[in-house]
């Protein structure tokens, strides 16, 4: 028997998280490397989220008060 190495395209599996401007790659729970970010680096987010420093922030609309019933609608208004 031998043993063969082989290379195996994993990009579609690979994540990544922001960290102290980097971006900390994993593969599942496993961490994998690093990419460092150009200090002013530009993000196009969605509507509803926005890039301040080295922070992504999501808007979103919440109740307040006793009679507070639906917490999770969508932009139409559904619930």
């Amino acid at each position: 028997m031998t043993l063969n190495q082989h290379k195996i395209d994993v990009t579609d599996r690979v994540v990544g998280k922001l960290k102290n401007g980097e971006l900390e790659l994993f593969l599942e729970n496993q961490s994998i490397g690093i990419c460092k970010l150009p200090e002013n680096v530009q993000m196009k987010l969605e509507h509803h989220f926005e890039a301040e420093g080295q922070k992504i922030y999501q808007h979103v609309t919440t109740t307040e008060g006793r009679d507070a019933k639906y917490t999770d609608c969508d932009d139409g208004g559904w619930c």
